[in-house]
């Protein structure tokens, strides 16, 4: 199990990620605003379980190297704090409000099909996996498996929640979301910020050996 300050810095870590708006968020906000909140709901929990596959994938992957090396788990530690600290940058850069257009009404069962489809087949999510949640693996307590699991499960479900409130949200405003953009610059920009400070205390942080 995580030490208070470890679980804390990755919740806290975890809940910056799943509010930051990026596509996931704008995926469902999109779907909403086309299809109105069943649809919104109906593409959170397709995202949802799409995250699944990289949870699984990702168990099964940090578990071999943990065996095989554990300089190779080090460096995959640092790596994923670089990673952190890179995506709050290009978070700062981009920081900007991408209209979610073009997106015609599917249906409940299709919004859920093609938001599994599109977290699944997504490459920044399991990089995200990859380089954020073997950094508070403890291979000392053995079942890294099982640990990377828990950890990507506790994930999965912020981003779910984040997903679903969003769609509850542009359910409520779907003729007035394109209309605020500064808001969500500058909670883009914020949310920016705290990932590379986040990405610099990892790098930092020491781990029972």
């Amino acid at each position: 199990m995580l030490d208070v300050t470890s679980l804390v810095l990755f919740l806290a870590a975890a809940v910056t990620i799943a509010v930051t708006p990026g596509p996931g968020i704008f995926y469902v906000a999109a779907r909403t605003l086309a299809g109105g909140r069943g649809e919104g709901l109906a593409s959170s929990f397709g995202t949802g379980l799409g995250g699944l596959v990289h949870v699984v994938a990702g168990a099964v992957g940090v578990s071999a190297l943990v065996m095989a090396s554990a300089e190779a788990f080090t460096i995959l530690k640092l790596t994923g704090a670089a990673y952190l600290v890179w995506l709050g940058l290009k978070t700062i850069r981009e920081a900007r409000v991408e209209a979610p257009t073009g997106i015609a009404a599917t249906g409940a069962v299709r919004a859920f099909r093609e938001g599994v489809v599109v977290e699944a087949l997504n490459p920044k999510t399991a990089a995200f996996f990859l380089a954020f949640v073997p950094q508070f693996v403890d291979p000392s307590q053995g079942r890294v498996a099982s640990q990377f699991i828990a950890l990507g499960l506790v994930s999965v479900a912020l981003n779910t929640l984040a997903d679903v409130a969003v769609a509850c949200a542009a359910s409520k405003a779907r003729d007035g979301l394109s209309r605020r953009p500064g808001f969500v610059r500058r909670l883009r920009q914020a949310s920016g910020a705290v990932l590379c400070g986040l990405g610099g205390s990892l790098a930092f942080a020491r781990r029972t050996a």
